[in-house]
């Protein structure tokens, strides 16, 4: 018989004690694995913060902030500026405006009141579309159309309060670095907009702002008596940021009649080393008087931390787990080779080398880690997702807790945008069991099993079979 042929029969003598040793190296197996995938999971989430997060610069007016405060508005010479500092690698310049419901504003027209369509300084004669907002105005919408200083008509000295008003629709022009694969804007439904350097009838509008308004890929609606097509549905992961659309730069510089004009720039730098000297540069370059550049998510580096401890701790429970099989195989093999002293004793009488037995010892307990391997391997699959979250459960809450805020009209630079969900990545980490993560713990896991089989194996040199031959 073979020297394969015997270890594996070994391996199924006791089948109860089998069953039990195989249950035992399965869940250390399976939370060996589940730890590793989670350290990979976190490990690219930790490269991805770095990369479309932690080396992004804001560019606002100086003296402003998307529908709020004063100064001067960008421009596309400002942005061939920005483009050219060093350490700079992209320049997504967006245009932003507000839209009404052409319906509302009419009415408000028609009845002579002065509503202001929100916080903002945006009047009643703003851009007009067919869409209704998603969200609706609520306590504070009214409150604010209230102190910005609406009135109704009516008779001298009689007093009527404030009507009730809806949201407007952020609409916002973007770039050509910014398609329908890029992390800013995921896309849900559809496809990117397509030639982002011309005006187009394109729009990509928030889900809820869609569902709202009963639209969906190939839809129609208005914008300033103007047809645009649905080219694709996205989630911003908050009901304001979903309350917009996208459309492309020139389209909406064109609907607001402000060629050339931009609201925002968003500045990525090459690496998060250079963002602080990139942003010195950037200051200069643009002037003090002219704008503000500001690192809107540099609260996340905290976060980011964090997740590297979590990846650290996930390595080290790995390493434990890998340690708790290696000992479990250590002891099992010690118990079978006491167990069997009087079979190794009559083997090494016939003349069978310590070598070839204790390949028999090494072989036996492969086969235990073989099968618990392949239970582990399914429990890993089913528990690394949950473990991956509750290991970054902490650091998401932190992250919601110091997260910046965006700017009112929800465009790229804030968390409330489809651009700015700087806490839904942290908060996105998928942990996939993938075949090479696990076929590489897996090895890990065998590489552990030799070094345990081998100590016992080591020991059969030391059976001397006389003594075994005469205690019987």
């Amino acid at each position: 018989m073979s020297v394969l042929a015997r270890s594996v029969g070994n391996a199924f003598r006791n089948k109860v004690r089998t069953a039990a040793v195989v249950a035992v190296l399965a869940v250390a197996i399976g939370l060996a694995l589940a730890m590793l995938v989670a350290n990979q999971a976190v490990t690219g989430k930790v490269a991805e913060l770095n990369a479309s997060v932690g080396t992004v610069l804001t560019v606002n007016p100086a003296g402003g902030q998307g529908f709020e405060g004063g100064g001067e508005p960008l421009t596309a010479a400002q942005e061939a500026t920005a483009a050219a500092v060093p350490n700079v690698t992209s320049v997504v310049g967006t245009k932003a405006l507000r839209l009404r419901n052409a319906a509302e504003a009419a009415a408000e027209t028609a009845s002579g009141r002065t509503g202001q369509g929100g916080p903002g300084g945006q009047t009643a004669t703003s851009v007009t579309t067919s869409l209704t907002a998603a969200v609706d105005a609520g306590t504070l919408g009214n409150r604010n159309q209230a102190a910005s200083g609406a009135s109704g008509s009516g008779t001298a000295g009689s007093t009527q309060a404030a009507p009730s008003f809806s949201l407007p629709v952020t609409a916002t022009g973007i770039g050509a670095e910014v398609d329908s694969t890029g992390k800013a804007l995921q896309l849900t439904q559809g496809t990117g907009l397509g030639d982002y350097t011309a005006a187009s009838t394109g729009a990509l509008l928030g889900t809820t702002l869609a569902t709202k308004n009963g639209l969906g890929v190939g839809s129609t609606f208005t914008i300033k008596d103007q047809t645009f097509t649905v080219k694709g549905l996205f989630d911003a992961g908050t009901a304001f940021g979903n309350n917009a659309l996208y459309v492309t730069l020139p389209t909406a510089q064109t609907l607001a009649a402000l060629p050339g004009e931009l609201s925002t720039m968003i500045v990525t730098v090459n690496s998060m080393e250079n963002v602080d000297a990139a942003k010195t540069a950037l200051q200069a370059a643009l002037g003090s008087d002219k704008a503000d550049v500001t690192q809107g998510q540099r609260n996340l580096q905290t976060a980011v931390s964090s997740l590297d401890s979590v990846k650290n701790i996930s390595f080290i429970a790995f390493a434990a787990a890998l340690a708790t099989a290696g000992l479990i195989i250590l002891l099992i093999m010690v118990m079978l080779v006491r167990e069997r002293r009087r079979e190794i004793g009559v083997l090494k009488a016939i003349g069978a080398p310590n070598r070839t037995i204790g390949l028999q010892f090494v072989l036996e307990a492969l086969v235990l880690v073989a099968m618990g391997s392949v239970v582990g391997a399914a429990i890993a699959s089913f528990a690394s997702g949950g473990i991956a979250s509750a290991l970054i459960s902490s650091s998401s809450s932190t992250t919601a807790a110091t997260g910046q805020r965006g700017g009112p009209g929800g465009f790229p630079g804030g968390q409330g945008g489809a651009f700015g969900g700087a806490s839904q990545l942290l908060t996105s980490v998928t942990a996939s069991a993938s075949p090479e993560i696990i076929a590489t713990g897996i090895a890990a896991v065998f590489g552990v099993a030799i070094i345990g089989a081998l100590v016992p194996a080591l020991l059969t040199a030391r059976i001397r079979p006389i003594e075994v031959l005469r205690g019987e």
